[in-house]
């Protein structure tokens, strides 16, 4: 009979307790929203990302702020290739997304067709 009891209260007292949990957990996801943190965090986690600085796509392929477009190329290429022949994809993919981030600086933008 005590061992059932215990049971009993055992069992509605973890159900008080998760009803509890799940009440604070939306409250906390309210306050967030309403405060405007979740949104700035994943706005700043994105920035964070996918930014690269001119710099460090310029340091990252080895060319000055003086190169040419087919010097940053050339460079391109070549570490492309090095780094795909000894099966390094982090590598490759710094090297891909530093020849981007210099694209968009060295190509002329197309004129946009209407």
């Amino acid at each position: 009979m005590a061992a059932r009891i215990l049971a009993n209260i055992i069992v509605m007292g973890s159900a008080i307790l998760a009803r509890s949990f799940v009440q604070a957990y939306r409250q906390a996801l309210a306050n967030a929203s309403r405060n405007g943190v979740a949104q700035e965090a994943v706005q700043n986690m994105k920035r964070a990302g996918k930014t690269m600085t001119d710099a460090e796509a310029r340091q990252i392929l080895g060319v000055t702020e003086n190169a040419s477009w087919e010097e940053i190329m050339q460079r391109y290429d070549n570490l492309f290739e090095r780094n795909a022949k000894n099966g390094s994809f982090y590598l490759q993919s710094k090297v891909h997304r530093a020849k981007e981030c210099l694209e968009a600086i060295h190509q002329p933008k197309e004129p946009e067709e209407k």
